[in-house]
């Protein structure tokens, strides 16, 4: 995906996001409404209201970098919660974007095991 996530920070910023928003507007988000180093090499990532498409900002040594998916069929798998960021794990990030439901992860899901066969 990106490089190694190991040992690296995980937010998801869970209330919709207008997609119009890029590096700029992300990055003034983080800053005002969450208590963190945007520079840590944290990735911060967004959904849009209708879970199709996933946005991920974080910074890489001299730079910001936008990562960005849109799912053409499915929708993500956004957890609900009613705080407003919710810090996961990297192998939860990729749960998520394989489309596992991170409130439920060995659930079987018909849908990602046809998938595989």
């Amino acid at each position: 995906m990106f490089y190694s996530l190991s040992g690296v920070k995980v937010y998801l910023v869970l209330e919709k996001t207008d997609m119009r928003k890029s590096v700029n507007g992300l990055s003034i988000y983080i800053s005002d409404n969450m208590d963190v180093d945007i520079f840590s090499g944290s990735l911060f990532v967004f959904c849009n209201k209708r879970r199709n498409i996933l946005k991920i900002l974080y910074w890489d040594r001299n730079g910001f970098c936008l990562w960005y998916k849109r799912l053409e069929k499915e929708r993500f798998r956004w957890p609900s919660d009613e705080q407003e960021v919710l810090e996961i794990s990297s192998r939860e990030l990729g749960w998520l974007l394989d489309g596992i439901d991170l409130n439920q992860p060995h659930a079987y899901q018909p849908e990602i095991y046809s998938k595989i066969s």
